[in-house]
């Protein structure tokens, strides 16, 4: 059966695609000449088409066994659809590369759906993880193509939801509304969630865990439904949680205290507790689930973790205390994670002897990394806030190599990679967007709105199984209502500063967030709502006093009445204002607003 109906499967594709002439025993090598993006993605799409099809076993029913072969087929045609719709330019074949998705995979939902009510022989006794499973873990687990079954998700700070993209067409579904914004959220009888912050999901990609800071909570949410399942209450302020690779615990790290909380899934309860360093910030783990990392946003260090003993068994000196995230290389060997303040990414060993192998200086507001691997290497993606830009490292174990910086837009934070390792998405927190990135041109190919200040994303590949996956979805609402603002140094002060700056509506008040660089280390600045842009600053009204960290960068909030002010064209010129930070008790500019 394999080599005929692969053949045959071959010969269907070329049809699907609209080619006459396919021939002859047909290879595992596209067709197209060259090296181009389009030529590379189109081979990637058969290679990975042959090899799902290959790793079909016959079950001996009829009816299974072509639905499983063809299911990869019609994959590999929507996928070459995909690369014409991305380097194409006949308007014909872009049509036609556009009813190939449709139909294709309304055809694999059909047949999804029939192979799973087929009656389906006894599984043998302790099978093993398929290659191409999506719960296999480590270094045996085979990329999984992008498809419309995948979600990005990214968790929205300010606006309390979660934004779901389908990656596919690269556009926002809905969000899931987890809870009202200020000043509702405020009210002595709320029950929604306040400050959606982490993310994680489980190894079957059938349910998230959204972690929100301001009500200690953890909401396990079904990926093919958008509901909430349940809701499991934990310590103060906890910050990010993750599955273990079984799949059996969820670990949520409770960043206001000193341990991770660890949360049966079905139960939906804390059944213990791992103590660790002050501030745990984030966990993740080995493909074997044999460790567990928790670097700390307080402490410098990040534990190591025994998952069979609960106990810490290594504590590695980070080069600063403030940890938000990590990685983990697909075959365990390396943990890459960024140092906010310091503006520092460190790799070490995923395996003993624990230890520090690299450190990088990847810039001021060095928030989120993510690995990749794709069919040009093994790379480290690292949002740099105070840039506005994503850098990307060839992970090469000690030495790292910087390979490219790729502008994306205002306060990029959280980040990851599809199944494939072809695409990266980031959140950009003060432009209350989305960027999507070519991963094997390193191009921004796409930016798309979403709810308010996303913090942490993940990627989910085949999220939803059936169906189109946008039950109980909302529109984004008065999250779509924000103004985003660009700050300077003024002229002729030879100042190197910067800042972006989002206001965000909530109801009658709106959130402010400025995220500035090139600042004094360690020196208190103050943001003021002035009248003019220029000397003398009059009605000058205090926003908020911070202090620059020690790369000379920092993130302050304020809230009030400000959108309307500082960024409505018909603002009566009299009522219109300007923002303006200088050092803290001097009237010294060091930042203004610049002009739109």
């Amino acid at each position: 059966m394999g080599t005929r109906m692969r053949r045959v499967a071959g010969v269907a594709v070329c049809c699907a695609l609209g080619v006459v002439a396919c021939g002859g025993e047909h290879t595992h090598r596209s067709p197209v000449a060259g090296d181009s993006p389009f030529a590379r993605a189109m081979e990637q799409s058969m290679e990975r088409m042959h090899r799902d099809m290959a790793i079909v076993r016959p079950a001996g029913d009829a009816d299974r066994d072509f639905a499983a072969m063809m299911i990869p087929h019609h994959q590999g045609a929507v996928d070459m659809a995909t690369a014409e719709l991305a380097y194409g330019k006949d308007p014909v074949l872009l049509r036609l590369a556009q009813e190939i998705i449709v139909t294709q995979r309304q055809e694999i939902d059909v047949m999804r759906h029939r192979a799973a009510v087929t009656p389906q022989p006894s599984p043998p006794s302790s099978p093993s993880p398929s290659p191409a499973s999506p719960s296999a873990v480590g270094p045996t687990r085979s990329p999984i193509p992008l498809s419309g079954r995948d979600r990005v998700y990214t968790a929205d700070q300010t606006s309390n939801t979660v934004s779901v993209i389908d990656p596919a067409a690269n556009r926002l579904l809905g969000v899931i509304r987890l809870g009202d914004t200020v000043p509702e959220a405020l009210n002595p009888l709320y029950k929604g969630q306040l400050l959606v912050h982490g993310m994680g999901f489980s190894p079957d990609h059938r349910t998230l865990a959204v972690v929100s800071i301001a009500s200690n909570s953890v909401s396990l949410i079904d990926t093919g439904t958008n509901k909430v399942k349940g809701v499991v209450y934990i310590g103060r302020s906890p910050h990010e949680a993750f599955f273990t690779p079984d799949g059996k615990e969820v670990w949520a790290t409770v960043r206001g205290q000193n341990y991770v909380s660890v949360i049966d899934p079905v139960a939906m309860r804390e059944k213990r507790r791992v103590t660790t360093a002050n501030g745990p910030g984030m966990v993740l783990f080995h493909p074997t689930g044999r460790y567990a990392y928790v670097p700390s946003s307080f402490t410098p260090e990040v534990d190591v973790v025994d998952t069979r003993t609960y106990r810490v068994i290594a504590r590695v000196p980070q080069a600063s205390p403030f940890c938000p995230n990590l990685t983990v290389s697909r075959d365990g060997k390396e943990v890459w994670f960024t140092l906010k303040d310091s503006g520092k990414t460190q790799v070490m060993s995923g395996e003993p002897p624990f230890r520090i192998l690299a450190t990088l200086d990847t810039g001021p507001i060095t928030n989120h990394v993510t690995a990749v691997d794709n069919p040009n290497g093994r790379f480290a993606y690292v949002t740099v806030g105070a840039e506005n830009a994503v850098k990307v490292y060839r992970r090469d174990g000690a030495h790292p190599t910087h390979v490219a910086t790729i502008p994306v837009g205002d306060l990029p934070h959280g980040v990851w990679g599809s199944g494939d390792g072809t695409r990266v998405y980031v959140g950009l927190e003060n432009q209350d967007a989305v960027a999507a990135i070519d991963a094997m041109t390193n191009r921004l190919i796409a930016t798309i709105p979403i709810g308010q200040q996303p913090m942490a994303l993940v990627y989910v590949p085949r999220a939803v199984t059936s169906g189109a996956g946008t039950a109980n979805l909302s529109p984004r609402g008065q999250a779509a209502t924000a103004g985003h603002l660009e700050m300077t140094a003024p002229p002729g002060t030879g100042g190197r500063g910067h800042a972006t700056v989002s206001v965000n509506a909530m109801g009658p008040l709106d959130t402010l967030e400025i995220a500035a660089s090139g600042l004094t280390p360690g020196s208190a600045y103050t943001l003021w709502l002035v009248s003019l842009r220029t000397a003398p600053f009059v009605k000058r009204q205090e926003l908020v006093t911070f202090k620059a960290n020690i790369s000379g960068a920092q993130i302050a909030q304020a809230i009030g009445p400000l959108r309307e002010a500082l960024t409505s064209s018909g603002t009566a010129r009299n009522q219109q204002r300007y923002l303006l930070v200088t050092k803290a008790g001097t009237d010294t500019p060091v930042l203004i607003q610049k002009s739109p």
